[in-house]
């Protein structure tokens, strides 16, 4: 998990991992989209491949880049427990406001503006 975070924290491979999530694309069609060279491409992408991000795939003279599944669904099922957490949290904030609101309403009082 640490390095799928470590390798998504650089923005220029968060911007490659988004831009791959339409499909495999080569280094040079990846670098024209994101205005990188392609020895900065190709740095990035052995990061993510190194990460278990992305895998690669040749094909006649390029090299076809493509997102792996498996390691953003374990990180979508990490995120996930803490979306519960926060979810109940804001939940019960929630019943409290409600709840002051309604002693408020009771108690003649006005809202505050």
């Amino acid at each position: 998990m640490f390095e799928t975070f470590a390798a998504l924290a650089e923005p220029n491979r968060f911007r490659i991992v988004e831009l791959l999530r339409a499909g495999p694309r080569p280094v040079s069609d990846i670098g024209e989209r994101l205005h990188l060279n392609q020895p900065q491409v190709s740095k990035h992408l052995k990061v993510l491949k190194e990460a278990g991000l992305v895998d690669v795939q040749p094909k006649a003279q390029q090299r076809l880049y493509e997102l792996k599944a498996q390691p953003l669904r374990e990180l979508h099922e990490w995120l996930e427990r803490y979306r519960q957490l926060w979810d109940a949290r804001f939940d019960a904030m929630d019943e409290l406001l409600e709840e002051l609101q309604h002693k408020e309403k009771g108690h003649g009082r006005k809202p505050r503006q």
